[in-house]
């Protein structure tokens, strides 16, 4: 059964599962979505909404380097409790991050944290894109949103691919640790170093 988009999304906003576990138990249960509502219940899904709100300030610092030296990853994950902190799902999500941070370069944890100016500027340039290819003004908008959504999944962790699981998102992932840890768990930060950026040439 074909499911889309906007069905997946509402369920994802009830429940705060992850998209490809909306979008399973929506095919599951034919589309209902009381019935997939309870599906992610009983499966343990739908419970990571309700550790968002809990404060996390126990967690780790963890670290990697990649390219025989060329990138490094610091990257700040936060739990409840340094008992969930020292717990081997804990840690193995922390290297998980350091290594996605490495690999795919995003820039920011979160779309919110995009600051609106560029969000702003990424809009003009793709409206103009749109309208200099010749698209009709009432598709336009529609091109915008579908660009400024891939814009999120290349800049913003959480929306990325999970590099070792391309059906998931990163967001989706630490959902599911939350389900399983039962906590809160926040990425409050992170730093990517590349040998060379940024750098000058002076003469």
């Amino acid at each position: 059964m074909e499911i889309n988009a906007e069905t997946v999304r509402e369920l994802r906003e009830k429940t705060g599962a992850g998209i490809m576990d909306c979008k399973k138990a929506l095919q599951e249960c034919s589309g209902d979505m009381e019935k997939a509502l309870d599906y992610l219940r009983q499966k343990g899904l739908a419970v990571a909404s309700r550790k968002a709100g809990r404060i996390a300030a126990e967690g780790l610092v963890g670290s990697y380097v990649h390219g025989g030296g060329k990138i490094g990853v610091l990257v700040e994950l936060n739990c409840e409790t340094d008992f969930v902190a020292r717990t081997p799902e804990f840690q193995g999500l922390v290297k998980d991050l350091a290594m996605q941070i490495a690999a795919a370069n995003p820039r920011y944890v979160r779309r919110e944290d995009v600051p609106q100016d560029e969000l702003d500027r990424e809009r003009q340039i793709y409206h103009q894109q749109a309208i200099e290819s010749g698209k009709p003004e009432k598709v336009v908008g529609k091109i915008v949103d579908g660009k400024m959504d891939r814009f999120y999944t290349e800049t913003c962790l959480l929306e990325q691919e999970f590099i070792k699981d391309s059906d998931r998102q990163v967001g989706d992932l630490i959902k599911e640790i939350i389900s399983r840890l039962g906590e809160n768990i926040q990425v409050r930060r992170f730093v990517r170093f590349h040998v060379g950026e940024g750098s000058v040439n002076q003469t």
